[in-house]
């Protein structure tokens, strides 16, 4: 039998953090529970966690900052986050989601929904490969897709702009992916939301819009033009031209 999902859980408000913890084991996930993020940062880059649950508010450093933290070092950049967050505007959660969440739930929420979303977020997650520190030419292996002077290695994590390696960030990567397995064809936004974000956010948001906006910029760093491959479907979404 597989060992249990572990996951690391930072809630300021007991009652919740016990219940929803208890939810959580009793679909047999391995929970760690935490009242603030004192040493969480550390803890995750010495035993990594399937996957990290914050609340925003939190004593001390709130969950953006500890997302932040997370995410800036190569041991803890790829590991899945959710935040749980009594902000639930629209706003809210795409400032969680730009800042670099992979879920967001607010609460009040039930904790059928949060089993299922956790464990869709633990299906999703996939820890990437390192990455070699040979050219860019070399990174890529077989199974690489290509568009134009774009390449991207799914099993490597690697991705390259007529040869120099990309510096992406995880949904950067996921997005580009995305659109390159779709390649000529048209993707909404919320096409876009669900396959890279894995959320059925409701309501109108700009994460995608920015995220292409980066990776353009990206593109066209490591070689001017190459971020024309990525088209704009007026009022629709985003094309990856053949």
């Amino acid at each position: 039998m597989a060992d249990a999902p572990l996951i690391y859980y930072v809630e300021d408000d007991e009652h919740i953090r016990d219940l929803t913890a208890y939810a959580l084991r009793q679909s047999g996930m391995t929970v760690r529970t935490f009242p603030d993020g004192e040493g969480l940062v550390a803890l995750c880059a010495a035993e990594p966690p399937d996957a990290v649950l914050l609340d925003i508010m939190l004593p001390g450093d709130d969950g953006l900052v500890l997302m932040q933290a997370l995410r800036s070092q190569a041991a803890t950049e790829h590991i899945p986050i959710m935040m749980l967050t009594a902000k639930g505007t629209e706003f809210d959660k795409v400032v969680g989601l730009d800042a670099g969440a992979d879920d967001y739930l607010a609460k009040p929420f039930g904790m059928m929904e949060l089993i299922s979303r956790v464990n869709a977020l633990l299906r999703r997650a996939a820890r990437p490969a390192a990455v070699s520190e040979k050219p860019a030419e070399s990174v890529l292996p077989g199974d690489v897709l290509l568009a134009g002077a774009i390449a991207l290695s799914p099993s490597m994590r690697a991705a390259t702009a007529d040869g120099c390696e990309l510096s992406l960030t995880r949904k950067e990567f996921d997005l580009l992916r995305a659109l390159l397995e779709n390649k000529g064809r048209v993707l909404t936004r919320e096409q876009l939301l669900d396959q890279v974000w894995g959320t059925s956010f409701v309501g109108e948001t700009r994460t995608v819009d920015m995220h292409v906006k980066t990776l353009r910029k990206k593109l066209a760093a490591a070689t001017p033009g190459a971020e024309e491959a990525i088209g704009t479907v007026r009022g629709v979404g985003y094309r990856l031209k053949a």
